[in-house]
């Protein structure tokens, strides 16, 4: 086994609910380094308790990627793994041992699995590849939100994969996301060629409900030559598709959501949404056809374009009512069982199968 130098580094502001649990996970590292922008709860001496190294810094105007920049910096350059994460973040236990094994002379950084949402079982929701374990030289931040890891070392960058190696994330869930839209709109400025920051800024937009503006940058998106992934721009037509609702235009959301399942025929998102806009019409026929359509695709990719509704007890549930109202009953319990089976504590789900239920009984 490799013997090699392993810190972890992370940025914070008022995260005491989160340290204990944080360094229990991040203490199999031989460093532990924080780098506090200001916290007035209590962090930074809950951390020195448990023996983390906190540096304060202020970053003004405040940007993500400078902020981690400072706390990298403050690593001895002797260390040879750098593992950045966020203090809601969780490493399953043997973490440590396994990066020491996957970590192959000339590495420049370890591609894991990292799970952003579960389930209310616990199971894993929305999960894809994190790459933010790497060298100590030759790596900084970049972009002032959705920040990442940027290679500008000599040679090619060399990546091992381990997706046995996975991070976890336990957020809180009602802390406000304020901060994010002003700064895509500086990330914008600062590179308006980037296809990515377009998509993640038309989002922001769509999740304030700023319609125009969600529609226009993303239909930018889509003119970019750079933006290829067919997933992604199925993401945007559907995103532009719930910006004409809001803005009340069925119609056009219809047409859109409809280019989304041209787009990218195989994401399994553009049917549930689908079906979920023919739902509010009780187009029952319509939704019936989506599900089922969603319903062939059964292998969940690992992206984080991933929506929960698309892949939970949703899509069953809906085509079981679409099959109630249609007189498939037979179909609607098999749907109905699957949908209970996902969610089982869910009153309605069950109400739902007892009615279906009854309907057979007197067939």
């Amino acid at each position: 086994m490799n013997k090699l130098k392993v810190a972890v580094y992370a940025v914070c502001r008022n995260e005491a609910e989160f340290v204990d649990r944080w360094v229990n996970s991040m203490g199999e590292a031989d460093l532990v380094i924080v780098a506090d922008t200001g916290s007035t709860d209590g962090t930074v001496e809950k951390l020195r308790e448990r023996g983390v190294e906190v540096k304060s810094v202020s970053v003004q105007p405040w940007r993500f990627d400078m902020a981690r920049n400072a706390v990298l910096n403050f690593i001895p350059d002797d260390f040879d793994v750098c593992v950045g994460t966020d203090m809601d973040e969780v490493f399953e236990a043997g973490w440590r041992e396994k990066v020491e094994k996957a970590w192959a002379p000339g590495t420049n950084r370890l591609r894991y699995m990292f799970t952003w949402s579960f389930h209310p079982d616990g199971t894993p929701d929305k999960y894809f590849w994190f790459e933010k374990m790497h060298s100590k030289h030759g790596y900084r931040w970049v972009h002032a939100v959705h920040e990442k890891v940027h290679y500008y070392g000599e040679g090619t960058e060399t990546y091992v994969t381990d997706g046995s190696v996975r991070l976890n994330h336990y957020p809180d869930w009602s802390k406000s996301r304020g901060q994010y839209l002003a700064l895509l709109e500086v990330v914008m400025n600062e590179e308006p060629d980037q296809d990515r920051h377009m998509f993640w800024l038309g989002r922001e937009y769509m999740y304030y409900g700023m319609w125009d503006e969600a529609i226009d940058r993303l239909q930018k998106h889509l003119e970019m030559p750079s933006a290829q992934w067919k997933e992604e721009r199925a993401a945007s037509m559907r995103y532009i598709a719930r910006s004409w609702q809001g803005k009340g235009d069925n119609e056009l959301a219809k047409q859109w959501f409809l280019n989304a399942i041209a787009q990218a025929p195989n994401a399994r998102e553009s049917y549930v949404e689908m079906a979920r806009f023919a739902y509010q019409f009780q187009d029952w026929p319509a939704v019936y056809h989506m599900v089922e359509e969603a319903l062939k695709i059964t292998e969940k990719p690992v992206s984080y374009l991933n929506e929960g509704f698309a892949w939970d007890w949703y899509v069953y549930d809906i085509g079981a009512i679409s099959c109630y109202y249609l007189g498939l009953y037979s179909k609607a319990e098999e749907l109905a069982i699957k949908a209970l089976n996902l969610s089982p504590e869910d009153q309605r789900l069950k109400n739902n199968l007892n009615l279906i239920h009854q309907k057979l009984d007197k067939a």
